[in-house]
């Protein structure tokens, strides 16, 4: 069993435990709480699945954060 998986997160390498979710990479990266929109392997990733959805080694993550303002 690996130690670490390695993900791509913005184009990034990232390595994390081999049990991360997408909430746990959000909270990490200190986005918790705001607005994002994350896109897993080409798929949109809805924020109601981001605790049960365990990332794998090799997946291409991107994540946009919404600015406010006007």
């Amino acid at each position: 069993m690996s130690k670490v998986i390695t993900v791509s997160v913005n184009g990034e390498p990232r390595q994390l435990p081999p049990e991360a979710t997408v909430e746990a990479l959000i909270k990490e990266m200190g986005l918790a709480g705001k607005r994002i929109a994350l896109e897993r392997n080409g798929e949109i990733v809805p924020r109601s699945t981001f605790a049960a959805q365990f990332l794998s080694d090799g997946d291409r993550l991107e994540i946009v954060v919404a600015v406010g303002g006007g």
